[in-house]
């Protein structure tokens, strides 16, 4: 396994890393810090009007974020957490603005890829769009994000992705649970949890 060290650093100072999920890499920052949020929107050319992903090391650090964890929530989180599943529920006011573009709402996910654990572990919740700009393939290799940003971006190489695919994205604040984003995990296996 990679030395994290010098990344967990950069995270803390504020910076923006990319790190790998068993989807695709993610360009993560710091989920409480509002200007290295600012740069994953810079670094990225992302709109901010393009809410983002809050990823987290355990299902605990949900209620941080989720004003309320319903039932529905507890099910897929028990289902198929760790893994290609992003959860949308009610957020709490504290949650920056920045994530959610301003909705009331916010965006959760365990990644499952031993590196992202131990990163998101060390660091707190990231929160981590695809890192590629906006608009190119998402990066399922340290090298695919070394030709969007640079040879001397910060990359944790955890070599080629499981998935290679975004994950899920399921919003659970309507009266029907909808899936906004179609991955990996299809409506039926969430309908046979829920």
């Amino acid at each position: 396994m990679p030395d994290l060290s010098t990344h967990i650093k950069l995270i803390r100072s504020g910076e923006v890393v990319a790190f790998p999920t068993e989807t695709v890499y993610g360009l993560g920052a710091d989920a409480w810090n509002p200007s290295a949020i600012r740069k994953v929107f810079e670094v990225k050319g992302r709109p901010s009007d393009n809410p983002l992903i809050v990823h987290i090391a355990n299902s605990e650090e949900v209620h941080n974020f989720a004003d309320k964890v319903p039932d529905s929530a507890q099910r897929l989180m028990d289902g198929f957490w760790p893994g290609p599943l992003t959860i949308v529920l009610k957020k709490k006011p504290k949650v920056l603005d920045l994530i959610t573009a301003g909705l009331d709402t916010v965006a959760l996910r365990m990644p499952d890829h031993p590196l992202a654990s131990e990163f998101i572990s060390k660091t707190g919740p990231l929160v981590a769009p695809s890192a590629n700009r906006s608009g190119k393939p998402s990066p399922t290799k340290a090298e695919h994000v070394r030709a969007d940003f640079g040879d001397n971006f910060p990359v944790i190489d955890g070599g080629a992705t499981e998935v290679g695919l975004e994950s899920t994205v399921v919003d659970l604040t309507a009266e029907f649970p909808l899936i906004l984003r179609p991955g990996i995990i299809g409506e039926e296996e969430l309908g046979s949890v829920l």
